[in-house]
């Protein structure tokens, strides 16, 4: 069993939900969600062990229905040894824009209860339901709607941690899956709390957990009953300090409806490892592309730009640049990406995985730019634009560069895409 499962079992038996006095922050979690949409349309399917993910050697599982985790599959793990360990899977390609959908139904349902919704990806978020409780109930009557609701109209279902703080609110949630609803009461953290594996405390990696268990500690009762200065000098001042808040229930961070981005990425992983510079600028630009539409049509724009190269034997580097002045043209990413890959020194290396990231971000506003001598007022800001137009109006793939316009062959990808830190879709 790895060690997210252990994290994931149940820790409180069933029953009626404890008193939710104090507890305003809900986290709603779906379960096994793009497994649960596909089912939707494949209801033959349920009850069997499904996955969803990359369908090549290199594919990865994005989700795993729980008849799949009962053999230790989970996300993240690689498709190949999905299968040997669940041989009877059935494996569906993801279809991204089919969750996309779903989960804006289910922020409708959210905000429709509260405005204070912070989404974490497509499949939870966290609210804060103080400033509802005149027109909807208690915290506990909000999350039994919510649930009734995602299930009754959209047929899929969710998890609900109700707590005092987001920390306790999403292991409440964890720990109540799949289907469930869990109550950490304000007068009993500590005894939810401490009986925990240290693991459960955010930032406790597998590094940190040996570290951990070499002090001796592995419960966070255990770690609550160590000085802080202690911790400090084991850990560094900062996570020190924040693993010993955590370890006493402690986590002030407010409910964010309008969390800004931090970044916007797209990354591959290929099928078969690509070397030649002309292949790797052609996947660059595909990248670039569309991490530029994704740019536009945030509003932001952003100073850096990152590119990420991964070889055969899964050692990675990344290279940045930031720019002299904001940007949201894919023209502009895809040249700097290329110069960072040819000072990388990985010409002709080859590649397992590329990636393009544009961080700093800042709303795009209006564009005020010094034209050089000879360059058109018009131009590749115009042609971009008129792209984007083009794709909401026919669908993506109506117009792209005339480098990207080929017969399909050599190493597309597992179909990984990763929208980026803060870019975390509809929900």
């Amino acid at each position: 069993m790895s060690r997210k499962q252990q994290l994931d079992r149940p820790g409180t038996p069933p029953g009626p939900p404890a008193d939710d006095t104090g507890c305003p922050i809900l986290h709603v979690d779906m379960d096994a969600f793009f497994v649960s949409v596909e089912l939707l349309e494949r209801p033959e399917l349920r009850g069997k062990p499904v996955l969803v993910g990359g369908l090549g050697n290199r594919g990865v599982v994005a989700a795993a229905s729980y008849e799949a985790r009962r053999f230790g599959v989970h996300s993240a793990m690689p498709m190949s040894r999905a299968l040997r360990l669940c041989p009877r899977a059935v494996v569906l390609a993801p279809r991204h824009g089919e969750y996309s959908a779903v989960s804006r139904r289910v922020r409708e349902i959210f905000l429709s209860f509260t405005p204070e919704v912070e989404p974490l990806s497509l499949d939870e978020a966290f609210l804060d339901v103080a400033g509802a409780r005149k027109l909807f109930g208690r915290p506990v009557e909000i999350a039994t709607a919510i649930r009734e609701r995602v299930a009754g109209e959209l047929g899929v279902t969710c998890s609900v941690g109700v707590a005092p703080t987001k920390f306790l609110a999403k292991l409440a949630s964890t720990r109540c899956k799949p289907d469930g609803l869990l109550v950490v009461p304000a007068d009993g953290v500590l005894e939810f709390l401490h009986p925990l594996p240290v693991a459960a405390l955010w930032g406790v990696g597998e590094r940190t957990e040996e570290h951990l268990c070499r002090m001796g500690l592995r419960t966070v009762g255990e770690l609550a009953r160590i000085p802080l200065e202690t911790l400090r000098r084991e850990l560094g001042a900062a996570q020190g300090a924040h693993l010993h808040e955590l370890a006493w229930g402690r986590d002030p961070r407010p409910v964010r409806p309008h969390v800004p981005d931090k970044s916007v990425g797209a990354e591959e992983t290929f099928e078969i490892d690509i070397a030649e510079p002309e292949e790797v600028r052609r996947e660059l630009l595909r990248l670039a592309e569309k991490v530029g539409a994704r740019l536009r049509a945030s509003g932001n724009r952003g100073r850096t730009v990152s590119v990420k190269l991964r070889e055969p034997d899964f050692s990675t580097i990344t290279r940045s640049r930031t720019l002299p002045e904001p940007t949201d043209l894919s023209r502009v990413i895809y040249i700097t990406a290329c110069e960072l890959y040819e000072a990388s020194g990985l010409e002709r290396v080859p590649l397992r995985l590329l990636g393009v990231r544009v961080e700093n971000l800042a709303g795009a506003g209006p564009e005020v730019r010094q034209l050089a001598l000879d360059e058109p007022e018009h131009g590749w800001r115009e042609a971009e634009q008129a792209m984007d137009e083009a794709a909401r109006r026919f669908g993506r793939g109506a117009i792209r560069p005339a480098a990207l316009i080929r017969p399909s062959r050599g190493p597309r990808g597992n179909g990984r895409d990763d929208g980026g830190e803060g870019d975390g879709g509809a929900l």
